[in-house]
């Protein structure tokens, strides 16, 4: 029996590890399909890379860990640009001493806010006072 035609839709969600507490986003293609019997089923592709459904156990790229918080998409991303904006720039720490830690903290900053988010990072903009 051939398969009925399918019907594919694009979503991204943002996901916070409460492990380790990083974040990431991904777009998924989710296919809906029916068999041959009517009986339907759901593809998930990631990259053009078939993927189990995020949302029946999703996995931590960082750590492994299953206790994964799912969010609709865009949290993560800004979250990245409020602590963009919030580092100083190295013309900003121009004044401060070059030495060797300087550098590291600085590289650590740099590099921290590209992909690596603690969990306290992605809450805060959200907290209520």
């Amino acid at each position: 029996m051939s398969e009925i035609a399918a019907t594919t839709v694009h979503e991204a969600y943002a996901f916070a590890c409460m492990r380790c507490g990083y974040g990431w986003e991904q777009a998924y293609e989710i296919e809906h399909h029916v068999d041959g019997s009517h009986n339907p089923f759901i593809i998930y592709k990631a990259d053009g890379e078939q993927v189990p459904s995020p949302l029946s156990r999703p996995t931590c790229t960082n750590c492994g860990g299953h206790v994964v918080r799912i969010m609709r998409a865009g949290r993560v991303s800004t979250v990245q640009q409020l602590l963009r904006h919030a580092q100083p720039t190295p013309s900003a720490a121009g004044n401060a001493d070059p030495g060797e830690d300087g550098v590291v903290a600085a590289t650590a900053a740099s590099t921290g806010a590209e992909r690596h988010w603690h969990l306290s990072d992605l809450l805060h903009p959200f907290h209520r006072k």
